[in-house]
Formats: C-alpha cells, sequence, structure tokens
C-alpha cells in the first residue's frame, strides 16, 4: 500500500517552496521520522519527514519543482511492520527548521504575509457546503469544521459568511521579477564570469521589492536625530546593565520602544491595505533586521511594546546568534506589522528603505556621525542619525508619516520619554 509523501503546511505567509534536495533514491529504505525530502521556502529550509517505516517508491516532484502546499512529492511504500498499524499522519509530514551550516540569505525587509491561494488544496466539502463555499468566496482552509473528523459543516459555512473571517483573498497578478529568460538573446559563455541559477528565496524577494514598488504609492520622509543623550544614558548604564542582565546595551532597544510608543499615537503607520479595507492593528510586531554573512533576515519581536529593554536587547541577540546558524524558525519570521531597518551598521550615511508589504511604513536607522549644528545661537559638533521613514501614502498621510518621524527623533533625543512613556 503506497502512501503520498505531501507538501506540508508551511507557514502563514508562505504557500510555495521549492524541491532542494532529496535525502533517497527510489528503492531506498527510509525509518518513520527519518528526513526524507528538504524544500526551501523565502523565509526558512525545512525538512519533510517520513511518517512511516517503509521504501520510497518513486519521485513525484524532482529537485528544483516548485511546489504549493498539499502537492505531492513522492510515494512511500510501506514495510510489513508499519503496515500492520494504522497511520492518520500518512498525509501530513512533519516539517521543522533546517539546522544549516550555510544560513539562506534574505535582503531587505521580510517577506510580507501573502493569503492562500484558492488553488490550494482545501478540506473536504459536501457538495452543498462546497456550494456555499464557491457562491460566498470563501478558503475553506480558514473554516473551523465542528463535523466528524474535523469536517466542514453546512452549519460551520452560515456561520464563516455572517462573521466574514473566511473570505477568500482576491487572486493578484504575479510581479514582473525580472526578464524572462525565454525572451532574452543567447549570451555567450566567459570563462571571467560565474553563473549561478537564483535561488526561490531570491526571485521571491525581488518579486516582492518589485511589488512593492508597483502597488503602494511609496514617498520617504527624513528627519535627524541627536544621539547624545541616548549615548551619555547607555555610557552610564551598559557596565552595571550587561552585569545584571547579561546581554549588552544597544541603541536597538531605544528605537524599538520609541516606536512603539509612535505608532500607538499614530496607528495608520501600524496598518496596512487589504483590498478595499483599511485595517488598523492594536498589536505592535517589530521586525528588526539581523545580518549574517549570507545576507539579512528580519526576525519579528511579537508584541514589542509589552517588553522591557533587557529582553529586546536579549532577543535581538539571540536572533543573531541563531540567523548566523540557519536555526530562526518560521514563526519568527512572520507577523511583523512594522519594521526597522538598520543600515548604520554597515557604514550607511542615509538611503530610502523599501516597504516590507503589506506593512505600510519602515524606519531606516543610519551611521552615527559627529556633525556641526546650530544649538541656540550656538554651532557644536554633535553626534547626529539620519531617520528615513518610508510610508504608504496610500494610507498614511504626510502630516501622520512627518509627525511620526517627529515623535521618534523626541523619544531619542529625550530617554527619559521612553522610560515614562510620554
Amino acid at each position: 500500500m503506497g502512501v503520498e509523501i505531501v507538501v506540508p503546511t508551511l507557514g502563514e505567509s508562505v504557500t510555495e517552496a521549492t524541491v532542494a534536495k532529496w535525502f533517497k533514491a527510489p528503492g531506498e529504505g527510509i525509518a518513520a521520522d527519518e528526513a526524507l525530502v528538504e524544500l526551501e521556502t523565502d523565509k526558512v529550509t525545512i525538512e519533510v519527514n517520513a511518517p512511516i517505516a517503509g521504501a520510497l517508491a518513486s519521485i513525484v516532484a524532482p529537485e528544483g519543482t516548485d511546489v504549493g502546499v498539499g502537492a505531492v512529492l513522492g510515494l512511500l511504500e510501506e514495510s510489513a511492520a508499519s503496515a500492520a498499524a494504522p497511520s492518520d499522519a500518512a498525509t501530513e509530514p512533519a516539517a521543522k527548521p533546517v539546522s544549516k551550516s550555510e544560513a539562506k540569505p534574505e535582503y531587505g525587509p521580510a517577506a510580507a504575509p501573502t493569503p492562500v491561494p484558492a488553488s490550494a488544496p482545501t478540506k473536504t466539502l459536501s457538495p452543498a457546503v462546497r456550494k456555499l463555499v464557491d457562491d460566498n468566496s470563501l478558503d475553506a482552509n480558514l473554516i473551523h469544521g465542528t463535523g466528524k473528523n474535523g469536517r466542514i459543516t453546512k452549519g460551520d459555512a452560515l456561520a464563516a459568511i455572517e462573521a466574514g473571517t473566511a473570505r477568500r483573498a482576491a487572486p493578484e497578478a504575479a510581479p514582473a521579477t525580472m526578464v524572462s529568460s525565454v525572451n532574452l538573446p543567447p549570451r555567450p559563455d566567459d570563462p571571467r564570469e560565474e553563473r549561478v541559477r537564483m535561488t526561490k528565496l531570491r526571485k521571491i524577494i525581488a518579486g516582492r521589492l518589485k511589488e512593492a514598488q508597483n502597488t503602494a504609492a511609496m514617498l520617504t520622509t527624513w528627519n535627524e536625530v541627536d544621539m547624545g543623550a541616548a549615548m551619555d544614558l547607555r555610557a552610564t548604564y551598559k557596565e552595571s546593565f550587561e552585569k545584571k542582565h547579561g546581554v549588552r546595551l544597544g541603541f536597538m532597544s531605544f528605537f524599538v520602544r520609541a516606536a512603539c510608543i509612535a505608532l500607538k499615537e499614530w496607528p495608520a503607520v501600524n496598518g496596512e491595505i487589504y483590498g478595499d479595507e483599511l485595517i488598523y492593528k492594536n498589536f505592535y510586531n517589530i521586525g528588526v533586521a539581523v545580518g549574517t554573512p549570507q545576507g539579512l533576515v528580519v526576525p519579528v519581536l511579537k508584541d514589542a511594546d509589552q517588553m522591557r529593554f533587557p529582553e529586546i536587547e536579549g532577543t535581538i541577540g539571540d536572533f543573531g546568534r541563531r540567523a548566523r546558524d540557519g536555526k530562526l524558525s518560521m514563526n519568527e519570521m512572520i507577523g511583523g506589522t512594522f519594521t526597522i531597518s538598520n543600515g548604520g551598521v554597515f557604514g550607511s550615511l542615509n538611503s530610502m528603505p523599501i516597504l516590507n508589504v503589506p506593512q505600510s511604513a519602515i524606519l531606516g536607522m543610519h551611521k552615527i556621525q559627529k556633525r556641526p549644528v546650530a544649538v541656540g545661537n550656538d554651532v557644536v559638533v554633535r553626534p547626529m542619525m539620519y531617520l528615513a521613514l518610508s510610508y504608504d501614502h496610500r494610507i498614511v498621510d504626510g502630516r501622520e508619516a512627518v509627525s511620526f518621524l517627529v515623535r521618534i527623533k523626541e523619544c531619542i533625543e529625550d530617554p527619559q520619554r521612553i522610560m515614562l512613556d510620554v
């Protein structure tokens, strides 16, 4: 009896993967829970394990194939021992993050959440329920079934229609990521060049960066902040802070806390556009860019407004260590509502960050540089940093964007505001 090996659920914002590597060839035996195939997504690399002991009968999706959630990867022949024991998980192989010496690169903001497409496999539905789902543009994957074995009943579908919580997202046109290789003229080989096939990760990142430019009315506003007070505070307490909490006191925690204060005052900056609706989020999940030798990843500080400085610094430090080892989980890379990108750690003096769609704004930090500035009637040298806020003008007005950035400036230049939330 053959068992299908299918693509498991990959995460709330991931609906497609690329088959990166098969660990077994057809005919080879495999133990239950042993890694069978490796999938690469735009966020992490995962392994699909064998649900039972047996042998790989055939490979349906060879390496390099793009596959959606629920797609059949291959067929597994049960061994006599496993066939005797029923397994309800035969079509739900476990997925877990892969620990790799080479972390998967990601440039700029973390990839934005995308809706599950209508073509994704759905739960088994009765004809009556199927008609309700189709006629009302519902996504069956988003409906909680109360029937036997989790089946969706007619009552479940009617409740979803009334609540409006399981709407199927309208299909979007595929973003123009690059010129199709089919239309390119032949390119002669040159021994001085190296050709590397673009990974699934890089293709999706390219598409989403282009999507941000194509779909959002993106503008950027700049300001500058005097880092003197924050630097003095850090210099005064960094040793005692590290001794007590076991983590170093950096500047990112100042900006995360300042961003949460400003987001509460200007909620559009923490929102998104969903079809013809504006979604305002009363939670504050801050994505923070973390550098690795292979590129940038953007894990998310969940409920950052409830985190204190030691927790923020400790979490960011942990993200950095595990990002370099490729050990960040899918859940840590999704769900952001606002992003902070610190190009200053690489020496950038100023830049215009690209939106992390569907988020409505992104804050860019830059290098601290001493410059002459006017303080009252005097010209003095101060440690200054340029700040850039890129925002979607469809949901954020110029007044809101400028006021948000001014609020960030006020909090950083007077860190007591952060402590007192004023």
